[in-house]
């Protein structure tokens, strides 16, 4: 058998300890450069990531059944693309249209919750002394308003304002409804996303069928001038694919019984006319670990607000609570065990920065990532047993 030795073990010494490590920054230095140039096409790379980890851990469970390779891969791929399928026949065209109708209405929706704060702190004075300056700017600016034939002040708008960070002094709330009329424009959005989808499905099926002589390739490396590449990234890259591949498997199961038992809820509250756009909210922020939450909840309770009044709008709350509890104390222990489970407190710093400065991908891949580095990538292990 070939014996492995590590590529700067002929250097005098101490330059066989301190060579390897430069090399491994090095590596790591023109990996994430790559990664950089190759940003507009990130969302395709991830796509083709995801759909490839899935549909090969699916094939690799049909082993068993199936010992043919490529009969495996092409019947997943072919389930896959029925599932896919459906979805965009049946399901897309509704959220599209459900999407649009809950934009235009938006400002309707703000106007109800404005009238609700306003009817509160007229009937509970104790909101008018912890919120002083509702009251106080609400009277003074609404007087202005009238004058003007200005819009009158809205505490909402001002809330989501602040929430969005746009427009400090001047220009606040046209550029509230620039996002809002951004956000309106989702058929143009789902357009622009298809032909990635397309590309990422036909990446990924090639990918698995030749999966086996892919790794085959990528292991011979080890045997060329690059073998120091190799040995630097290789175990690395690995462990993170894999950590991040069963995160996101395991989330997508989340996902699904929690949009399954939204929509469930939803229709029982009698919002049911909505169902496809909330239950892909649900499905999407289900990937945003504790704030996704939040930010799923708000379309729910502002669509149950508007429609039936307040005791739905509680009833929806209540509804969210239940469905968390379901995915924190019975879906989470199940599917994950003690694997990922960070405290919330560290999950919501994870998230603040991430989200801050790596914007949406932070938010979805910072868990993840922070769980690789201090679970995999510090731990000293012995590599001989990952191979």
């Amino acid at each position: 058998m070939k014996t492995s030795h590590p590529p700067f073990s002929s250097l005098p010494q101490p330059w066989d300890r301190i060579v390897p490590h430069i090399a491994t920054i090095m590596v790591w230095g023109m990996l994430f450069g790559l990664v950089f140039l190759l940003r507009s096409f990130f969302l395709l790379l991830f796509l083709t990531f995801v759909f490839s980890t899935i549909q090969a851990n699916v094939v690799a469970r049909l082993h068993k059944y199936i010992n043919n390779r490529t009969i495996r891969v092409v019947l997943v791929e072919i389930l896959f693309l029925i599932i896919l399928s459906m979805v965009g026949v049946f399901l897309v065209p509704k959220v599209k249209v459900q999407t649009e109708l809950f934009m235009s209405q938006f400002p309707a929706y703000l106007e109800r919750v404005d009238q609700e704060i306003f009817e509160l702190s007229s009937r509970y004075p104790l909101l008018t002394e912890i919120l002083p300056e509702l009251v106080i700017e609400t009277s003074e600016t609404n007087k202005q308003a009238v004058m003007s034939n200005e819009p009158a002040f809205s505490p909402s708008r001002s809330m989501l304002q602040q929430l969005l960070k746009v427009g400090q002094e001047s220009g606040g709330i046209e550029n509230v409804n620039h996002v809002l009329g951004t956000l309106g424009n989702i058929g143009g959005k789902i357009a622009a996303v298809t032909s990635t989808f397309l590309l990422s499905i036909l990446f990924s099926f090639l990918i698995l069928l030749d999966l086996p002589r892919l790794a085959a390739s990528v292991r011979g490396l080890e045997d060329t001038k690059l073998r120091f590449i190799y040995l630097s990234v290789a175990d690395d890259i690995r462990d993170f694919s894999q950590v991040l591949g069963r995160a996101l498997e395991a989330q997508l199961i989340i996902a699904t019984v929690n949009s399954i038992l939204t929509a469930i809820g939803i229709t029982i509250l009698g919002i049911g006319q909505h169902v496809a756009f909330l239950s892909v909210i649900v499905f999407f922020c289900s990937f945003i670990p504790v704030v996704g939450v939040f930010i799923s909840s708000v379309p729910i309770c502002l669509i149950a607000l508007q429609s039936s009044g307040m005791q739905i709008m509680f009833l929806a709350v209540l509804l969210i609570a239940v469905i968390h509890l379901i995915e924190g104390y019975i879906l989470n222990p199940r599917i994950y065990g003690s694997y990922m489970r960070i405290n919330p407190v560290i999950i919501l710093i994870i998230l603040t920065i991430g989200g801050k400065v790596f914007g949406f991908w932070g938010l979805l891949l910072g868990v993840p990532i922070c769980t690789y580095l201090f679970g995999y990538a510090i731990r000293i292990r012995d590599r001989s047993q990952s191979r």
